[in-house]
């Protein structure tokens, strides 16, 4: 599981990036709003944590501008912040969760490992099985293998089953152009056996 820690608190952030890590967690830790931009364009995690005194800009501004971006990644704030319309904002941002500092290491390991269950519930479509954290693709029960490209379209548009997932979305998923990217839908329809909808102007949508 890889997850991004957004915190400016340099020796806070490398405590907690040890130990996540010795629980077998890949870590990435950005100390400003900028450096969470970059590091979120330029990779994809399974759970953000992020503080929201930053030096730069309000890390709930940040949840926001990336949800703006179809960024649907689960996140945990964590912060000194204890009043309850700053909760009720980071909620409305879209946070699934939010510990006040100091808090117990035990405490934020019980919350991230509940976000792994949630998020590794097998998704089932026709006759695949879809599991997101290890983005295993079953079809009739044995493995079916996708080239990277497919497979990211393909977990961007099942996580998100149900809702128009946008063309600029993929496109920065995959960064690819307009045309390689209608070739690799067409790929995956006919790969996979499953309808993905043209949402016109809008994107590709899979309904479940």
């Amino acid at each position: 599981m890889k997850i991004l820690l957004l915190e400016d608190d340099y020796n806070l952030a490398k405590t907690l990036k040890e130990i996540l890590n010795l629980e077998n967690y890949v870590v990435d830790i950005a100390n400003s709003a900028k450096e969470a931009y970059e590091k979120t364009f330029n990779s994809k995690y399974d759970l953000y944590i992020f503080d929201i005194n930053l030096p730069d800009e309000n890390g709930i501004e940040v949840l926001k501008s990336l949800k703006e971006a179809d960024d649907n990644t689960p996140t945990i704030f964590i912060t000194a912040l204890t009043d309850l319309n700053t909760m009720a904002k980071a909620f409305e941002a879209g946070s699934e969760d939010y510990i006040k500092k100091p808090f117990d290491i035990d405490e934020l390991l019980i919350r991230i490992k509940a976000k792994i269950k949630k998020n590794t519930d097998i998704i089932k479509i026709k006759n695949l099985e879809y599991n997101p954290l290890t983005r295993e693709i079953k079809q009739n029960g044995k493995i079916i293998s996708l080239g990277s490209t497919l497979k990211d379209i393909f977990h961007e548009l099942i996580t998100n089953k149900n809702k128009t997932v946008s063309k600029e979305r993929l496109l920065d998923v995959t960064d690819s152009s307009d045309a390689s990217l209608r070739v690799n839908i067409n790929k995956l329809k006919n790969k996979l056996d499953i309808e993905i909808k043209n949402i016109r102007g809008e994107g590709y949508l899979i309904e479940i």
